[in-house]
């Protein structure tokens, strides 16, 4: 999937995040926090970025979904474990809570691999809203100090998309990419011809 060959504007503001990832853990390393929250904000900014050029200049491809939702799921794991560095009390306090929200991220990923081979690139309205939230929060709490309102919010709509994931992953036979969510799902062609493929062969 990472090869350079016929990358496009967008795919190189996603793949930006994925090479970001290692200086943004060097930066922990070193214990720089701010750094480390400017670095994650550009990271975030990227992601805003290369949808837009996507689908403004319609060069939207599978290839560019897969490395976009990679450079998504490495810059959210790096800016968690952020989070967790340099607010361990506000993570230990809430451990339950998080580790409710996550579990059901983790049986998502776990499906999508043994259906798939990879990750899921869907892109929902969910997933788009839900990534606000996340980088909202986890920035506000690098810059300033974690917010409970912002933290619960993030909380409810990422277990919301986290269980569309897992029903779009079980409404979809083969990988597809840019769903924007169930409702949508029922009226996609390419799951529609798989089932009429299906009743045939009854």
């Amino acid at each position: 999937m990472l090869t350079f060959k016929n990358f496009n504007i967008a795919d190189w503001f996603s793949f930006y995040r994925v090479v970001a990832a290692p200086f943004l853990v060097l930066l922990l390393w070193l214990d720089e926090r701010q750094l480390f929250a400017w670095f994650l904000l550009i990271s975030y900014i990227t992601d805003a970025v290369d949808g837009y050029l996507a689908r403004r200049l319609k060069i939207t491809s599978p290839r560019g979904s897969q490395l976009d939702s990679f450079g998504d799921q490495i810059t959210l794991i790096v800016g968690l474990i952020g989070l967790f560095y340099f607010e361990t009390d506000f993570i230990k306090s809430n451990l339950v809570l998080v580790l409710i929200a996550f579990t059901p991220y983790v049986v998502q990923m776990i499906m999508a691999y043994l259906k798939y081979g990879k990750a899921t690139a869907f892109h929902t309205y969910l997933a788009k809203l839900s990534a606000i939230m996340q980088s909202v929060f986890i920035l506000w709490a690098l810059f300033f100090s974690p917010e409970y309102a912002l933290f619960y919010i993030m909380i409810g709509i990422g277990l919301l998309e986290t269980f569309e994931e897992i029903m779009l992953i079980l409404m979809y036979d083969n990988w597809a990419s840019d769903v924007k969510g169930v409702y949508w799902a029922f009226k996609d062609k390419r799951r529609l011809k798989k089932e009429d493929k299906k009743r045939n062969t009854l």
